[in-house]
Parts: structure tokens; sequence; C-alpha cells
């Protein structure tokens, strides 16, 4: 997993919380084995964050990115609690919604969900993307205990407050077509992904999970080849390059950053006209539905949409 340079978490770690000076608070050094106040399993968002990085000063935290969106993230997250279980508190597990907390997702510079990353004493360690086996998973947490160890930080969350997980009704089935997609991307090949997705369209036109789903495939296959850098230095350097813009703001897009990516085809919409600018409108769209219509920025991107059109 390549995330093209350095992970800045300075915007994101914030202060000790209160106390942090006591003995076994977030941030101070533990005993090798000492009981970690917490839960095993913790929903982050932008304003904890900083707390979570804290805590990984004394035990591994595993960061599962994930979108309520992906059929991917609804496979992997029960996988991973199931795992921070089995391990005894080794590592605790911080589970992001990257729709909902679209800087976290900027500053790990997510491409696609699930992502799951290691932070080992306040440094990010880059681990996989996509729905893992289980096995595979294992493999990459005991390689992830041993380099917390070698590092110090061996501390074990005590699993307080943890409720009693009420039973759940077994999930239908998913569509075969949803099964197929799904399968291909856990093995790399997007390509058959918007194969199967295309025709869970075609079969049903009304499918928004499928329809929503297809879009981020062809965003993610769009940048898959790309060096983020690369693509937004030469949209920087070319403003008029139709190509070059489309391209820069779907890796705005995949990085969480999508105000930035709806300023730019905006943009883009007002400097042009007849094919290049319906190509920077169609954009526009998919990327709105690819947000989701709770998102923060999407409803006054469509309202300057609509200004500038008409």
């Amino acid at each position: 997993m390549n995330l093209y340079g350095a992970v800045d978490l300075s915007g994101l770690a914030a202060s000790p919380p209160a106390g942090a000076g006591a003995p076994g608070a977030a941030g101070q050094p533990t005993a090798p084995g000492a009981t970690v106040p917490g839960p095993l399993v913790v929903d982050v968002t932008e304003a904890t964050f900083g707390e979570t990085v804290q805590r990984s000063t004394q035990v591994p935290v595993l960061v599962d990115l994930a979108s309520p969106r992906s059929d991917a993230s609804a496979t992997l997250t029960p996988v991973l609690e199931k795992l921070v279980r089995e391990y005894g508190g080794r590592f605790q597990l911080a589970k992001v919604d990257v729709d909902a907390n679209p800087q976290i997702a900027a500053a790990f510079q997510v491409q696609s969900v699930p992502t799951v990353i290691a932070l080992i004493g306040g440094q990010p360690v880059p681990l996989f993307q996509g729905a893992y086996p289980e096995q595979q998973i294992r493999q990459v947490l005991d390689e992830v205990l041993k380099v917390a160890a070698q590092n110090g930080v061996t501390g074990v969350v005590a699993g307080e407050d943890e409720p009693e997980a009420p039973e759940v009704p077994e999930e239908p089935p998913l569509p075969p077509l949803h099964a197929e997609a799904l399968e291909a991307i856990e093995r790399g090949d997007l390509e058959a992904a918007e194969s199967a997705y295309t025709r869970a369209v075609k079969e049903n036109p009304r499918d928004a999970e499928a329809h929503a789903a297809l879009l981020q495939v062809q965003l993610i296959r769009r940048v898959d080849q790309d060096d983020p850098e690369e693509v937004l230095a030469r949209a920087d350097a070319t403003p008029t390059d139709v190509a070059a813009q489309l391209a820069a703001a779907d890796v705005e897009a995949t990085t969480g950053q999508f105000g930035a990516a709806f300023t730019r085809l905006l943009a883009l919409v007002r400097a042009t006209a007849g094919d290049e600018r319906e190509q920077a409108r169609l954009r526009l769209l998919d990327l709105f539905e690819i947000a989701g219509p709770t998102h923060p920025d999407v409803a006054p991107a469509r309202r300057q949409l609509a200004s500038a059109l008409y």
C-alpha cells in the first residue's frame, strides 16, 4: 500500500486529554503488559482522533477507515471486531466513518475503503486495503504486535464498559451481482467489479447501492495508476487543461477532499462551454453521489452548479 509520502497527523492530534500526566494516562509510558483503561472497540471522529493518537503510545491502535456505503467495509469491520476480542485487548480497534470524517481520510490519504492502518507510538503504519481474508489479517496483526513490542508499546486494553452485543438477525445474502463485484474487489480486479455493478444497474436501474458502488469503482480505476502529487502538480501548472483538472478532482475526491474537488470542477464549469462544460458537470454529479447527500459540501455545491449553469 503506497500512501505517497509521510502522513501528517499534526492537524488531527489534539493535546493529551485532561489527566494525561497521571500514571497510565494516554501519552505516558506503561509497563509491559500493563492494563490500559478503555473499550476494545471505539468509534473515532475528528474531535476525538487526538485521543486515539495518544492512546497508541500505550497500546497499538488498528484504525479501520470505512464507509457505510461500502460492501467491502461491511464485510471487513465485523472480522476486525471479532479479532480484537480474540486477541484479548492487545490492540484497540478505532473505527472511522470516512464520509462523516473527511479530515481523517485526507490525513491518511485514503484512496479506497476499507483501508486499515496501525498507529504505534503515534506513528502510522499502513497495512492493507479491501476486505482481507481473516487468516491473512491474523498474520498482519501478529506482525503489528511484534513491531509494537520493539517500540515498547505493549499495553492491554481493559475492555471496560463493553456492552453485551445484542443478537442481530442474520443479514440476507447479497444479490448475486453484488457478491460477484465484492469478490472481484477483494482480489483486486476492479475491471470485473465494474462489469458486475454495471450489469446490476442494467438489471435494476433503481438499485441505488449498485449505482453508487459503480461510481466509486470507476473513480478508483481512474486514479489507480496515478501518483496524486504529480496529478495535482500538473493541474496547477495547466489551469486551462480540462483533462488535468478532471484528474485532479478525482484525486481530491479519493482522499476525502470533496470540497476541494467540487470547487475545482465548479471553476471548470464556469470557464468552459460545450462538451468541456458538460464533462465537468457530469463529473460533479458523479462526485455528489459518491460523497452522499449528507456530506456538508454537497448541497452548497449543487446550488453553485445551478447558478453557474443558469
